[in-house]
């Protein structure tokens, strides 16, 4: 008989539990609160090491907003926040910022997240500086080695930001975000502003990144083609809530929410033949406001399989197979297998 342990599932790397940030509305002579915008309403999932999750959604369901609560640039209103098993949600910026090292941000913008007046050197060497870490050979060749990571020359060291073009601004960013070794990444759209032909340049060098560097991933995006190439689990929000999360081949083949397959009726396919077969799902009316959700599930009015109850009891997230969680009263189901010739 074998004498080993038995096997134990390795704790995730961040865990996520019933988070949520609501905004106050103030208003009148006295500012007072008048109402409450639920930017995230009840949140969780996990992020195991070495994995890439996709969050994604329209603008406005609060995938930003989401992110910027894991990297405690906001203030959860409440819910949990654990990463390598500690709570960091109620976390004073004090206490948050050894942390700093390990959890790191990708941001939108690549030009506006740069400061125009530093160079190259400064821009990336900053966190050195800032976090006190002695590098074994000086900031300025530490710094030449990681812009040369990410492929950039690293004679570029004293040029200023508004020298190079978008994608080589972010892959700056990025040169920045990988100066402290970080364990875990939040890349908050990080090629939309960027030209087509360049994005596909720079979701390939996260991709490369994290397979020689060991990096996990929280994507934000709302272009499910991006998602699609790199990450390992989607998960889709809607008005503050995770509808639906799942392997991603999974997701794309077999999508369970109504709203995850309206989403994906949308991504253009380049086969024609292909575009003919798929059938293309227009939502009706607008998103509704965050300040007034609607009562039961959200995502009801503008859904064409809801019934009465639907209007009336919030869906729990919960598994329809194991690892695909979809919160839906009725659950989009798989297509029919094709017929075999001569069945």
């Amino acid at each position: 008989m074998s004498t080993e342990a038995p096997h134990t599932p390795a704790q995730p790397l961040l865990e996520v539990t019933d988070l949520r940030k609501h905004f106050p509305v103030n208003a009148g002579l006295l500012r007072r609160q008048v109402a409450t915008v639920k930017a995230v309403d009840g949140v969780s999932f996990s992020v195991a090491k070495g994995e890439t999750l996709g969050l994604v959604g329209e603008s406005g369901c609060g995938k930003t907003t989401t992110g910027r609560m894991i990297m405690r640039l906001e203030d959860p209103t409440s819910g949990g926040i654990r990463f390598e098993g500690r709570e960091i949600a109620n976390l004073s910026q004090s206490r948050m910022r050894p942390l700093r090292r390990d959890i790191q941000m990708i941001f939108q913008d690549p030009y506006s997240s740069l400061n125009p007046r530093k160079t190259v050197g400064s821009i990336v060497g900053a966190p050195y500086h800032l976090q006190n870490i002695e590098t074994p050979q000086g900031v300025k060749k530490a710094v030449q080695e990681l812009l040369e990571l990410v492929g950039l020359n690293p004679e570029h060291y004293n040029r200023y930001p508004h020298e190079f073009s978008g994608g080589q601004r972010q892959r700056i960013g990025i040169a920045r975000t990988l100066a402290l070794k970080p364990k875990l990444i939040v890349a908050d759209e990080p090629v939309s502003a960027l030209d087509v032909s360049i994005q596909a340049q720079v979701v390939n060098l996260l991709e490369d990144l994290q397979n020689e560097l060991g990096l996990t991933y929280v994507v934000i995006a709302h272009d499910l083609s991006v998602v699609r190439h790199i990450s390992d689990r989607v998960a889709v929000m809607y008005l503050g809530r995770i509808v639906e999360i799942a392997d991603q081949a999974d997701l794309y083949t077999r999508p369970k929410h109504p709203y995850t397959t309206a989403l994906l009726s949308a991504v253009p396919i380049p086969d024609p033949s292909a575009r003919e077969d798929r059938e293309r799902i227009r939502l009706t009316g607008d998103v509704p406001s965050p300040l007034n959700p609607p009562p039961g599930c959200p995502f009801h009015t503008r859904c064409w399989k809801a019934q009465d109850v639907c209007r009336t009891d919030v869906p729990p997230l919960a598994d329809t197979v194991p690892g695909h969680a979809v919160a839906c009263h009725f659950p989009v189901p798989d297509p029919e297998p094709a017929a075999t010739v001569g069945a």
